[in-house]
């Protein structure tokens, strides 16, 4: 066991997986020589070379145009785009080509793509740099939605989502690169897709916590606990699609009680999904109206003080819970 922060943990991840497997290759702006924007592929390009650590012209839809083809080639490509907002000029890419050509070829032509791209806010990076577009991929079929919260899932889903043979957006946490966390030696510690970590048992409410949400969700389960004697169950989804709704409404016909956090918008976001899928499953269940936390709706502030405001923090999660858990005896 070694403890490693998130970003070393998933350059040891592509690492190994290239090691493993030569058709797996690295591309993207600023990946070899700079060693990427937040310093992921460190070291890649020296032991790998140019051939399979691509630095790129500055054109998302390019770049993972070209990963769309040598995947369908027999590559595995890894996209690093340098923000998740740049996504979005790669939108045709990933939602016309590399989620459709599977179905389209019933089969026949797979898409092995792992897409990665940071997000979330606290840098003051502004509104371009800074979103969280968890829901705009968790809507479209035939992508897996990967957003792990430690350097263990880090390490764990990005193994898996590179031997996947579906096209997989695997989105990172600005602020959790530098998490530190204990990550297994062996190499061969993959997560499956679908599979929920339950971070802290309780009976009160269940709290969701999506990225770093998940650890301000710990945060507010401690604050709930010492000062208002409520036990909060906490579970990270750690991929969204596939969702493990089992292990949520297990929890919820427990607790009775399910607040939802994410850095995402309110409308059509993460926690609207979850909300409508554990009302329509586990209605009966419920003592409360369910509780999302959510990010301000508007564009991400550049000011420090605006961007913090516009960002959930434990308070808003504290308050949440408790609003769940009024009137109960």
């Amino acid at each position: 066991m070694s403890v490693l922060r998130m970003r070393e943990a998933l350059r040891d991840a592509m690492a190994e997986e290239m090691r493993r497997d030569e058709s797996v290759y690295v591309m993207g702006e600023d990946v070899g020589v700079f060693q990427g924007a937040f310093k992921v592929t460190e070291g890649l390009l020296d032991e790998f070379g140019e051939k399979r650590v691509r630095d790129t012209p500055i054109s998302e839809n390019t770049i993972v145009g070209v990963g769309v083809g040598s995947a369908m080639g027999g590559l595995r490509p890894i996209v690093e785009l340098m923000t998740v907002n740049f996504s979005l000029l790669a939108f045709d890419q990933i939602i016309n080509h590399a989620a459709a050509i599977p179905y389209m070829f019933n089969g026949h032509a797979r898409v092995p793509i792992v897409i990665r791209m940071p997000g979330g806010g606290g840098h003051q990076l502004g509104p371009t740099h800074s979103h969280s577009f968890e829901a705009m991929f968790l809507q479209i079929p035939g992508l897996l939605v990967a957003c792990p919260s430690t350097p263990a899932d880090g390490k764990g889903l990005l193994k898996a989502s590179i031997r996947d043979d579906n096209p997989v957006i695997f989105i990172e946490h600005e602020t959790l690169y530098g998490a530190r966390g204990d990550v297994a030696d062996d190499g061969d510690q993959i997560l499956k897709f679908g599979e929920a970590a339950i971070r802290r048992e309780g009976t009160d409410v269940t709290i969701i916590g999506i990225l770093r949400m998940a650890h301000i969700a710990e945060q507010a389960a401690k604050t709930l606990a010492h000062e208002h004697g409520v036990e909060a169950e906490l579970i990270d989804p750690r991929t969204l699609r596939p969702l493990d709704l089992d292990t949520i409404l297990e929890s919820v016909r427990k607790t009775n009680r399910l607040v939802v956090v994410e850095e995402g918008w309110p409308h059509g976001g993460v926690g609207a999904n979850i909300a409508a899928l554990v009302q329509e499953q586990a209605f009966d269940h419920l003592d409360a109206p369910i509780q999302r936390v959510t990010g301000a709706d508007v564009p991400m502030p550049y000011s420090k003080r605006l961007e913090q405001s516009a960002i959930p923090h434990a308070e808003h999660i504290v308050s949440a819970a408790l609003a769940t858990t009024e009137g109960a005896t």
